[in-house]
């Protein structure tokens, strides 16, 4: 039996293979396929078709996917660059610096300083429906070729905010599909990296608008002079418009063009709803600006200074308040302008608390060749005049050997060599103490800083922050006291803000750290009492004419030859320092402290807006009293070449407690025991001092028990009747 083949040919289904079998069969009549056979035929074309679409379209796929990789990453770190911008403790602009390539973006916050109607207006006429698409809409993609379609021409674009921000990130001069495509790509690429607030704020930040600027910021203070945190409607929709085309529409060159732009928004906006008509038409009234302004320069040393220090920050913040800032700079400028053409002028403000810095005027024009404006005169150092007095009377006071109410001569005197006089040649008399203070007498300041020392004022000065400059190989000498130095306005400010703090100086602070931390420390400068006692004296010196009394202790000086005039005061609040003269240290006739620099200390002083706030409440053991109540030593001052003894009288030392030594005062109760005070020599009656503050006086066998004001380092001075005296250091534990 022969073997029969089962399977079925190809061309012919359902025919068995058979050795007898005609290929004929399978032919309908007139040689014609059968119906099956088109069917199956056709089932294989359209398998064949798919399969081929399927392998173009994943052929087209991984292209299209090789591409999008061939993109690379989004080049986001080079599109936020922005100038580097300067601003004050509120966040204000002081300053800002162009890039490189000479554009102006300015960082930007949509949130906090930008006008919500011009956000309103932005998203209506670019993006509605920005907060709902990711980076690319299709409703307005399909609306935008309908239009384009049916009108022939292009009505409304298709492109989201996101769309146009990575045109402006990846800016293609060529309009086409493909480029189309890779907006949409990158939109959709950068959605997945950053928020929608990023985003708008990126985009506000890169849009340009005209020339060199770009971002919302920096229009609106070119063309309006201000930010855009408040924005009329007109302004608004001039902003809007001006992006579509800004060279087009740059106000500078072509406004007309602008002004259409602006008032087809403004139409379109009413059509939406979004605007009024009424308003619409008010809007479309206001004038086009047709001149940029310049961008603030408020600070200009101050900025300088921060940016030379932090160069890899874009953004600084200064302590300084732009609205102190800027009345301080009018005044400066205002005042230089009367003075005379070579003239500068230095203003620092203070914060006594803080040590913040809230105003720095380095000059009065910084653009003003005639008076060199670029050079910072608070950071030039220069003679002080008097106004290093208030400390030495202050070290006086604190060491107990004077008081404000103790008399003091103002004679012709001679202290070795060196023989002071007063500014006008005369001479006072016997005097109170304040008022040799207040009149700022020569002689007196000497004599005691003669007692004081030299080297312990100087000491005293930089450790405080008061770094003073003398000849090279000089040590500090009595000439000091009367300018014989060199200080900055910078340090002058700083150590008068320790007497305002009641003894304290605290190091200025102009740059805020980024972290917004403070790590500076507090710094001695002299006892509470002592600074407290300086500051009651200098708010009673006379004011400059037409200035209210008891508002602000302030002292003025003058240097050698005219050369320098200075103010420098202070109220409950603020300190501020004022120095007048020539950049190049040239005399200027008649340039005097009282009459150049006090007038504008006090217009300093109104001009911040802030009503004067009185001094600190005296310390505790502050002595007051008249001069006839004071102890006997401390109602007159007598120099160390007056203490004339008699051969008998010993000279007057303290024998117990031994400076520098320990003493352990701890009571059985927790409280601490008195220590008791001998000593040998001097002339009865005297008079116990502890850290200035008079604590009785010696029985007949020169002792005194003197109860301690708590632990730690305590100064005890005993004083004669002669005003001689002598002082240890002891610690009390």
């Amino acid at each position: 039996m022969s073997e029969r083949l089962t399977t079925e040919t190809p061309s012919c289904p359902g025919l068995s293979r058979a050795s007898t079998s005609s290929v004929t069969g399978c032919q309908g009549v007139g040689g014609r396929d059968k119906p099956g056979h088109d069917v199956a035929k056709g089932l294989r074309r359209t398998r064949k078709t798919l399969i081929a679409m399927a392998a173009v379209v994943a052929l087209g796929g991984l292209s299209f996917a090789a591409w999008v990789a061939s993109l690379g990453p989004l080049p986001l770190e080079q599109a936020q660059k922005i100038s580097t911008t300067v601003i004050d403790r509120n966040g204000k602009l002081l300053r800002a610096y162009a890039m490189a390539d000479g554009r102006w973006r300015l960082p930007v916050d949509a949130k906090t300083s930008i006008d919500p109607g011009y956000l309103n207006i932005l998203l209506g006429y670019e993006d509605k429906r920005f907060y709902s698409h990711h980076g690319v809409d299709p409703l307005a993609l399909g609306r935008a070729a309908l239009q384009l379609v049916t009108r022939g021409a292009i009505v409304s674009g298709g492109s989201t905010i996101t769309m146009q921000l990575a045109r402006l990130i990846e800016p293609r001069q060529q309009r086409s599909i493909s480029a189309k495509i890779r907006q949409a790509v990158r939109a959709l690429q950068i959605e997945r990296q950053m928020s929608k607030d990023q985003i708008l704020d990126l985009y506000l930040a890169l849009a340009p608008f005209g020339g060199n600027l770009e971002g919302i910021r920096a229009a609106s203070i070119a063309y309006f002079g201000k930010e855009p945190k408040r924005l009329s409607l007109a302004e608004s929709a001039l902003l809007v418009a001006l992006p579509q085309s800004p060279e087009h529409r740059r106000l500078d060159r072509h406004p007309g063009n602008a002004r259409v732009a602006r008032d087809r928004v403004l139409e379109r906006m009413v059509g939406e709803g979004r605007v009024s008509a009424a308003d619409a038409v008010q809007a479309k009234s206001v004038s086009m600006p047709k001149l940029r302004k310049p961008m603030p320069i408020l600070a200009p040393h101050s900025a300088d200074q921060a940016t030379s220090l932090h160069k890899d920050r874009p953004i600084i913040k200064l302590a300084l308040d732009a609205g102190i800032q800027r009345a301080l700079e009018t005044l400066a400028r205002d005042r230089a302008a009367a003075l005379g053409n070579n003239i500068s002028i230095g203003l620092i403000a203070v914060d006594n608390d803080s040590g913040d810095v809230l105003a720095h005027v380095g000059s009065p024009d910084y653009f003003d060749d005639r008076r060199a404006g670029q050079v910072d005169m608070t950071r030039a150092v220069r003679s002080p005049g008097s106004t290093l007095k208030p400390f030495i009377y202050g070290l006086a006071f604190e060491d107990g050997f004077v008081h404000p109410e103790s008399l003091i001569e103002d004679r012709p005197v001679r202290f070795g060599s060196y023989a002071p006089e007063n500014f006008d040649m005369s001479f006072q008399g016997t005097v109170p103490v304040r008022k040799a203070l207040q009149l700022s007498l020569n002689v007196p300041a000497i004599a005691l800083l003669d007692r004081v020392g030299a080297s312990r004022l100087s000491s005293r000065l930089k450790q405080a922050g008061g770094n003073l400059v003398l000849p090279p190989g000089e040590a500090p000498g009595l000439a000091m006291g009367l300018g014989g130095v060199g200080i900055t306005l910078k340090d002058l400010v700083q150590l008068y803000t320790g007497v305002a703090r009641l003894g304290s100086s605290k190091p200025l602070r102009e740059i805020m750290q980024a972290n917004g931390g403070d790590d500076r420390e507090p710094l001695r400068l002299m006892d509470p009492v002592a600074a407290w006692q300086v500051g009651n004296v200098l708010i009673g010196t006379p004011p400059p004419e037409n200035a209210a009394h008891n508002r602000i202790a302030f002292k003025t000086g003058t240097s050698y030859g005219y050369r320098d005039a200075w103010s420098v005061g202070f109220d409950g609040r603020m300190t501020i320092g004022v120095w007048v003269g020539r950049p190049d240290g040239a005399p200027v006739p008649g340039l005097v402290g009282r009459t150049a620099a006090a007038p504008i200390l006090f217009d300093a002083f109104a001009r911040t807006g802030k009503l004067p706030a009185p001094l600190p409440k005296a310390p505790k053991g502050v002595l007051i009293a008249s001069n006839a109540k004071l102890p006997l030593p401390l109602r007159r001052f007598r120099p160390v070449g007056d203490l004339i003894r008699t051969g008998s009288d010993q000279a007057l030392h303290i024998q117990f407690p031994l400076n520098g030594s320990r003493i352990d005062a701890s009571g059985g109760d927790g409280q601490l025991s008195a220590v008791p005070v001998k000593v040998a020599g001097g002339v009865q009656p005297m008079t116990v001092l502890v850290n200035g503050m008079a604590a009785g006086e010696l029985d007949s066998r020169r002792q005194r028990l003197v109860d301690p004001p708590g632990p730690g380092f305590v100064r005890l001075t005993v004083m004669d009747a002669m005003g001689t005296a002598d002082t240890v250091v002891v610690r009390i534990q």
